[in-house]
């Protein structure tokens, strides 16, 4: 005891001692997209501005559009503690107000927590979190119709385990306080809430029985019904006439200002008492309408209603299809929103043919009642798992994205020029929603896909999917006791990293095959806890749902060490880790004494520095418990040491999905959170957040690539940071006494792309080459950076206070077609961390524009180059490689050509200088002629003499206008710097001529 109090002391007064640690400023994510939604559970519109909508995503936050879906910018970020969205109302008396209860009632195994409500007064430029923090799940806002501060919620409760912070909640002033008006067990939540439309005393309001496992899905009990108060909330009867009773699941419920008495509900119930029932006298009784099981098909999932408020004949349901009557719910057609799956829908009081509908690919409004809809295709909320990233040059980003067809893969950088943009990208890739999608090494058009345990070799260049299933068995509706393989929907799939041949799959075995799936061999007994009372029918106690999402006892995660050939690490869903160190010859169970049993083992991750150090994560939320757990051994799984203890950085409620060692530096972590993303720089002894300007999602999966930190998100698509680099060489050590630094940087592949092709959330960089320096405070005199060429040739040089060029952009030129881009090039001389990117090019002409001068030099060509920045009587230098893109030199291109290129470039740009300092020479002798009252005859020749040869350098003003010398030669300047190429012999030519014409002006000035 006296040992553990001496230590804890020390490492008080050591952490003490440490100096603050800077801010990472200079370091930023950018998103990749895709920008095709993820999965939409909630939306709401305002009735005075037919043009404004909230969408609420499942792992995406709030959006806000305000041009009837054609664009929408994120409203939730910086606000929210969760990014899932249960329910939206705005208070149509004052749409400032708006009111959104997180956590999304579809409750998916994928489900993420909710963490109560948020209240905006300014139309959600800004919230506040407002209260029930720990009513999990969020199925139904109310807003009282003439008094935004009265409002109730419907609180399913914690998804996972009993709590009793569920049922119905009122606030009488907005939000500051709340009281419990309807409660019915710490198992049994509320669904659903309606006013009645002209009485607002009179509510209604659903109650259910739901709780997610890691084996099955339970919706509905003993516990359940519709609810009517007639005071406002203080009383409440339940309403029984005409309802099933017994066991009776998930209710939701319409009304309609067409007739307020009219009430109806869609309910989960055995056989065929469910489906769709109405009651003419506010609920005293009800008729079964109709049975049909279109309408309840997957209700923990679904159950979604509504009614026209101008026409009670026209019903809505919401579910796997999206349904339409128009008879009062007898019979129904389907409407053809732009994705299936659907949640939520808005209509727009005073026009029913214009509403808001959410489903698994995001929200879409319609004009017309569900004819045309806007776009999905400007939503970057996919959800995403498993991440894998390719050899390519621009690298591209693998996963399965949920609820697409395919998996699906995204450039880091544009390959090349879309019409469409980014989206027209984004690539299909094998498999479906659930992934994996792993490109094979060294070849990436051969892609190994999974959709829900069914193994396939897609191949981009024909277009063809090969199926290889293991078994070859049909998995949905068994019991999983049954089956000779468990395959979890999310099956993994992992090349090994000593050869590219070998391909690991796993069910509650590990499958390898060395001919891509076309035989398989099992390496493994059964490495799961296998449980026999959690190998059950998933979906109880009313609706079976066997999708393979609920097979428990599967191994969901593995991973073959880079160290070490053979030794191959394997994590299941129910929590054994084992290992092999003999190719699956030998298998040892290694699951730490102290881990608590049946949670998810998401990751394995072997060191890439010691073949004995190994990393995993469990994640037991599932089961109630909501610590993150990250454990690490040194010594092949002999013993562990936990990581996370919910005190050292990692918030104790904060699950952790993926862990990932840095291999450029050992010790450097990366944890990827139910919230967020953590680093540490000890290997694990402390934590601290990395979300920057990340937004608040769950992150799936983390890969460092070529020093890039690339994330898969569940609710926010790809995001990455580029060049890690300068955390390799300690910049979160510096203090802010320590001197001014120049880190080195990574050497880069010098690309040439045309244009950013990017879209309004995705952000692709221009070319560029990063350099990171940090500096002190107190800097008064000017930076300078300055780039060198192997030969010790200044090449660019750069002033704090002198910007060279303007803030990045891309500028096309009509006329030649030509594009030419400026990056910012100021150097920021505030104390901290910066990052300056170098255009790769050297000086352009001379302008007599102050800000084009100098600006759109030719490309440097590749080569070995020196970065030096001055900072006051201090010099540091760094050296670097710039790299000939592989896919140029595998067209042919060789860096002889491309020298040849940058050579004649600068000859041009050397003549363009010439001409415009000529021309800005001619220009002020004009202007101080002209400035004169009278001229002398010799005066008047020399007029006309400058005004002749200006018009031989300058193009005149107007359209389509003769081009003149400078533009001529500005002309060939584009010829030659539009892509790596050998100049044609006609550049040489022409360039000569230029310059003898050149040599003629200049002799016709003198």
């Amino acid at each position: 005891m006296k040992k553990a109090i001496v230590l804890l002391l020390f490492c008080l007064l050591t952490v003490a001692e440490l100096p603050a640690q800077i801010k990472l400023d200079h370091l930023e994510y950018r998103n990749l997209g895709p920008t095709r939604g993820g999965r939409a559970t909630a939306v709401a519109g305002v009735r005075t501005q037919p043009n404004v909508y909230y969408m609420g995503a499942t792992g995406g936050g709030v959006w806000k559009t305000e041009d009837y879906g054609t664009s929408w910018t994120n409203v939730s970020d910086g606000f929210f503690d969760t990014p899932s969205i249960g329910a939206i109302r705005v208070a149509q008396n004052d749409p400032n107000i708006v009111y959104v209860g997180t956590g999304s009632d579809g409750l998916r195994s994928n489900v993420i927590a909710g963490k109560g409500v948020y209240k905006s007064v300014d139309a959600g430029k800004s919230w506040k979190h407002i209260g029930l923090k720990n009513a999990g799940q969020i199925g139904a806002v109310e807003i009282h119709p003439t008094n935004h501060n009265i409002a109730f919620v419907a609180a399913i409760g914690n998804a996972f385990a009993p709590n009793p912070e569920r049922g119905v909640f009122r606030t009488k002033d907005g939000g500051k306080s709340w009281e419990k008006v309807l409660f019915i067990s710490e198992q049994t939540g509320a669904a659903d809430l309606e006013f009645m439309p002209s009485n607002p005393d009179i509510i209604y309001a659903t109650v259910w029985r739901a709780e997610r496992k890691p084996w099955t899905i339970i919706s509905g009990g003993e516990e359940h019904g519709i609810y009517k108060s007639v005071d406002g909330g203080d009383n409440w009867t339940k309403l029984e006439e005409g309802l099933p009773s017994g066991i009776v699941g998930k209710i939701d419920l319409a009304v309609s200002p067409a007739n307020p008495s009219l009430l109806y509900a869609l309910i989960e119930a055995p056989n065929d008492k469910g489906g769709l029932y109405r009651s003419n006298d506010q609920g005293e009784s009800f008729i079964h309408v109709s049975n049909d099981k279109n309408l309840s098909i997957r209700p923990f999932y679904y159950t979604n209603l509504d009614v026209d408020p101008q026409d009670t004949d026209i019903l809505y349901v919401l579910s796997t299809p999206y349904l339409k009557s128009t008879d009062g719910g007898e019979k129904w057609e389907r409407l053809n929103p732009p994705h299936g799956d659907n949640h939520d829908m808005w209509i727009n009081p005073d026009n029913p043919r214009l509403f808001i509908q959410a489903n698994d690919g995001g929200a879409n409004v319609t004009h017309n009642g569900g004819e045309t809809w806007s776009t999905q295709l400007n939503q970057p909320t996919a959800e995403l798992y498993t991440l894998e990233v390719d050899d390519q040059y621009p690298y591209w980003l693998y996963a399965g994205q949920q609820d697409n067809y395919t998996t699906i893969s995204v450039p880091s950088l544009p390959p090349y020029s879309h019409q469409a943009g980014a989206i027209g990208l984004v690539m299909n890739t094998g498999g479906c929603e659930t992934g994996p999608a792993v490109p094979k090494p060294g070849n990436p058009d051969i892609v190994y896909s999974n959709c829900k345990g069914r193994f396939s070799v897609y191949n981009k260049t024909t277009g063809q999917e090969q199926s290889y299933d293991v078994g070859a068995a049909f998995m949905y509706g068994h019991n999983p006791k049954e089956l000779k393989f468990r395959f979890q929907r999310v099956s993994p799939i992992h090349v090994s990293p000593h050869d590219p041949e070998v391909i690991y799959h796993t069910s509650q075995f590990v499958h390898k095959t060395t001919d891509e799936g076309k035989t398989w061999e099992i390496i493994s007994p059964d490495l799961t806890a296998f449980e026999d009372d959690k190998q059950v029918i998933s979906g109880s106690p009313i609706t079976r749902d066997i999708t393979g999402e609920e097979f428990y006892s599967t191994i969901y995660a593995i991973r073959e060490s880079a160290v070490e050939k053979g030794l191959i690490w394997v994590g299941a869903n129910d929590g054994p880790v084992h290992l092999t160190r003999d190719g699956g010859a030998n298998w040892k169970n290694v699951t730490p004494a102290d881990l608590p049993g049946g949670g998810r083992i998401d990751c394995v991750e072997p060191s890439p520095h010691q073949a004995g150090k190994a990393y995993f994560t469990s994640m037991r939320y599932q089961l109630g418990d909501w610590k993150p757990y990250i454990y690490k051994t040194t010594n092949y799984g002999k013993s562990w040491e936990l990581l996370t203890s919910g005190e050292n950085g990692i918030p104790a409620d904060h699950p952790v999905r993926v862990v990932r060692e840095d291999p450029d530096r050992e010790g450097l972590l990366y944890a990827g959170t139910e919230f967020g993303l953590f680093i540490s720089f000890d290997d694990g002894i402390n934590w601290q957040s990395f979300q920057r300007n990340l937004p608040v999602t769950p992150i799936s999966d983390i890969k460092v690539h070529r020093k890039d930190l690339v994330l898969a998100t569940m609710g926010r698509s790809f995001w990455v940071m580029d060049n890690l680099s300068s955390l390799h060489q300690g910049a979160e050590q510096l203090a802010a006494s320590s001197p001014a630094r120049l880190f080195r940087p990574r050497d880069q592949v010098r690309y040439r792309y045309r244009g950013r092709s990017g879209s309004e959330h995705v952000d692709y960089l221009l070319p560029g080459m990063d350099i990171d320096y940090y500096l002190p405070e107190g800097v008064t005199e000017p930076l300078k950076l300055e780039f060198l060429n192997a030969t010790g040739k200044v090449v660019r040089t750069l002033v704090s206070d002198n910007k060279d060029g303007e803030p990045a952009k891309v500028v096309r030129d009509m006329a030649t077609n030509d594009v030419a881009y400026n990056l910012n090039s100021s150097l920021s001389t505030e104390p901290g961390l910066h990052r300056f990117s170098w255009d790769m090019r050297h000086h352009g002409s001379w302008d007599a524009s102050e800000r084009r001068r100098y600006a759109g030099g030719p490309m440097v060509s590749p080569g070995t180059y020196t970065v030096r920045l001055t900072v006051g009587d201090k010099t540091m230098e760094e050296s670097f490689a710039l790299q000939l893109d592989p896919k140029v030199a595998a067209s042919g291109v060789s860096l002889a050509d491309v020298q040849q290129q940058e050579s004649v470039a600068l000859d041009i740009i050397a003549l363009l200088s010439e001409l415009k300092k000529m021309a800005h020479e001619i220009e002020e002798k004009l202007e101080a002629l002209k400035a004169k009252e009278t001229l002398t005859a010799t005066e008047q020749k020399q007029l006309a003499q400058l005004q002749q040869l200006h018009e031989q350098l300058v193009t005149a003003k107007g359209t389509y206008q003769k081009p003149m010398l400078i533009s001529q030669v500005s002309y060939l300047y584009g010829i030659v710097r539009r892509a790596d190429q050998l100049p044609g012999r006609d550049v040489f030519e022409r360039l000569e001529v230029l310059k003898g014409e050149k040599v003629k002006l200049s002799e016709r000035g003198d």
